[in-house]
This record gives structure tokens, sequence and C-alpha cells, in this order.
């Protein structure tokens, strides 16, 4: 048997994902295995989409799964979430074990960005726990009709919909089933994390760049917005017809919340996590766009 594990960390990118197995495996899994009696510890409830580190997919390959754990489940914040699963596990800093140097993240090609960037975003995570809020609905006065309506559900079915289609994919209302990249489709995907260059992909899809327009809603298409973490990640928000934005973080659920549990009155000042610089406003011209 084998542990495929995968980093929920991306919202335009894909994931990053290592497997193990033997003795390396063994270790992991008895860090995993929730202690047994009273003092294990239910897990707290963590916010179902949030930019940055959500936590691991952890997935059991080949023979009969390990006892007393599911074939696939979820670590966040050294908790397990699964079907019938919701425990601490035996090994409270579990995350960082994984995501440490000499950890299973040094499989992966890009090991070396990778470990300074999930361990300042676990650490943001756990320090979300407890802070995350819920604030109600205020209304807008400033509609957009021609924007995509809020039906989250379409895309949060805990599969091949939610699992396969990105920030790129939810921001332009285009289900392509590819995890989309800007400027795959045209042949001239961008060449770096930055914000021109993830721009430039997105002006080859046919989207338009509109950086003075400001939080308006334009007469034909809808608004989007897009975010750069310099160097490693990108991000869509997509205004909607009800004049907020809401966003979905890679292969996470659609959500009409920022880092902090508010609605999204305006991209520009939410709670964006370290996707820090923000890039532009664009144009969806319905039907004139192809992203791949």
């Amino acid at each position: 048997m084998a542990l495929r594990i995968t980093i929920d960390i991306f919202s335009g990118r894909p994931n990053p994902s290592m497997i193990i197995d033997g003795g390396e495996e063994r270790e992991l899994l008895d860090r995993l295995r929730p202690p047994s009696g009273k003092g294990a510890g239910e897990a707290p409830r963590i916010p179902a989409s949030t930019l940055g580190y959500r936590g691991l997919q952890i997935d059991q390959i080949g023979a009969r799964p390990a006892r007393g754990l599911p074939r696939s489940f979820r670590v966040a914040a050294g908790h397990l979430y699964g079907p019938d699963l919701e425990r601490a596990a035996r090994d409270p800093k579990v995350d960082e074990f994984i995501c440490g140097t000499g950890g299973p993240i040094r499989l992966h090609p890009q090991a070396g960005l990778l470990v300074d960037l999930c361990h300042r975003e676990i650490a943001r995570f756990r320090d979300l726990l407890g802070k995350y809020h819920w604030r109600p609905l205020r209304p807008i006065r400033r509609r957009c009709p021609c924007a995509p309506l809020w039906e989250p559900t379409w895309w949060n079915d805990n599969g091949q919909v939610q699992w396969n289609n990105n920030c790129y994919n939810y921001s332009t209302n285009y289900r392509s089933d590819t995890y989309a990249q800007p400027g795959q489709a045209a042949g001239a995907i961008y060449g770096s994390i930055v914000c021109a260059d993830v721009r430039a992909g997105a002006v080859a899809d046919r989207l338009i760049a509109v950086p003075r327009h400001g939080n308006r809603c334009p007469k034909e298409g809808h608004l989007v917005a897009l975010v750069v973490g310099p160097g490693w990640d990108f991000h869509w928000y997509r205004r909607g017809r009800n004049g907020y934005w809401t966003h979905k973080p890679g292969g996470s659920q659609a959500t009409d919340r920022d880092n902090s549990g508010n609605l999204i009155p305006d991209p520009r000042t939410a709670d964006r996590g370290g996707y820090t610089d923000f890039c532009t406003f664009m144009i969806v011209m319905h039907g004139h766009i192809k992203i791949l």
C-alpha cells in the first residue's frame, strides 16, 4: 500500500502531490491515527473554502486501508476529517511534519519553494481557526444585471465539477474540467506568476483588461478581478448579479466570503491572505472567450 498526499494550497495552479510507501508510509500513518479514549479530542469546524493553505488530502492507494482510517480523508491543523471521522490526529503538528524539510514534501520537484510557503500558510491557517466569522448580508444598491447568478450548489458538488474547475473557470463562468490556465487555450500560457504575465494569458483568451474601470458593473458581460501571490500562485474573483464578489479557491468550494469570513463588496479591500498583489479588473464577454 502507499499514500498519496496532496497539499491543498493553490487556487489557480494544480496542487502539489507526493506518494510515499514502506517505512515512511507507516510512520505517517502512526502520526495520523487518532488516539483512543476520551482524550482524543473532536475536530474544530474549519472554513469550507479560503485562500491559501486549506489542509492535506490523504488517499490510501492499493490494498485495504489502514485500520481506523478511511481510504480518503483530510488533515487540517492537526485534525482529521472524513467519512465518520472528525478527530484530532495523534501528532498535533502532523501538517508541519509533512511539509518539513525531512517530510514527504521533499519528494516534490519544487520542494525548495514549497517548504517555506507551506509553513507560512499553515501558521496563517492555524491563526484563522477560532477567528473566522460570518457577517450578515448588507444590500448593495448597484446591482449587475448581466453578471452570473450566485449558484454555489452548481459548483460545489464534491465531485467532477468542484475538483476539476478552479478560480479561473469560476470567474469566467466557463466549465472546462481542466483546471484552466490563463493563455493555455490560445497557446500563450503565462511564463511566470506575476500580474503582467497572467494578465497577458487572460487577454490571449479574449478577456478584456480594464485597469481603470474600477468596481463598476459593465454594460455588457461581467466583471472579474485578478490577484497574485507573487511567484507562487494567482487567483480570480467575479462580481455577481447582487453586486457582491464571489470566488472559488482551487478545487475547493465556491464561496462569497473572504479569509476573515466577510462578504466581498470590493476585492481590493478583501482579506486575500497571501495574494497580496491586486493586478487588474477585466471584463468577460459571454460567448467570446475560450479557456483550457
